[in-house]
């Protein structure tokens, strides 16, 4: 009995045999994801991290968690994307504290929330320790929070993604927290509190030496 002939195991090409890793790299660059589809998407992964958890702490814990490998992997793909960028991407690498959080506070932002940060400041009483400041914060937004939970600030997902571009980068820290400071003007407005180990202290003095 004769049938049409089995197709050989492996992976299957579309017809113009082209797949993803032939794709331009900067081909999505100015797409933008429509606010609802982000509120919906961000609102199930709160959903899915509050799962077990029972108290506020625990809860940006793991959406700090959630956003970490995000941030591992940024710094890549935003250096790749810059307008210098060559087959070294490692020479744009920032290699000193305060290109690094400018890096953040501009490129990272843009790219997350289509602008810059509202303020990068270095802590006056503690000099491993820096702030950047979000007016208004985007995964704050669309968010309706029970009276239990109201001390949330799910902003502690874009502290992930700002810890892990840190370790990313070869600047470990000892955390990244994200802190509610609102105003009149701005209720919502968030402070991310940056504080980097002392071995990068060590490094930036021995740098800024020239050494």
């Amino acid at each position: 009995m004769s049938g049409a002939p089995s197709q050989a195991p492996g992976l299957r090409y579309p017809s113009n045999k082209k797949t993803i890793y032939d794709r331009n790299i900067n081909r999505s660059k100015n797409a933008e994801l429509s606010r609802a589809a982000f509120a919906y998407l961000f609102i199930e992964m709160i959903a899915y991290a509050q799962k077990g958890v029972r108290d506020v702490n625990a809860l940006e814990k793991r959406l700090n968690t959630q956003g970490y490998p995000l941030g591992l992997r940024l710094l890549d793909l935003l250096l790749s994307r810059s307008p210098t960028s060559t087959l070294a991407t490692t020479s744009l690498r920032p290699i000193r504290i305060h290109p690094l959080l400018q890096f953040i506070a501009q490129q990272l932002w843009r790219h997350l929330f289509n602008r810059p940060a509202d303020g990068l400041e270095q802590d006056t009483s503690n000099n491993a320790q820096y702030m950047i400041f979000d007016n208004d914060p985007l995964v704050n937004s669309y968010i309706s929070l029970p009276r239990e939970l109201s001390q949330l600030n799910c902003a502690a997902f874009v502290a992930g993604i700002i810890e892990g571009l840190c370790d990313g980068a070869g600047f470990a820290t000892e955390g990244v927290s994200a802190h509610t400071v609102g105003d009149e003007i701005w209720p919502g407005k968030t402070v991310f509190v940056v504080k980097f180990k002392q071995e990068v202290l060590e490094r930036e003095e021995i740098l800024g030496r020239g050494g």
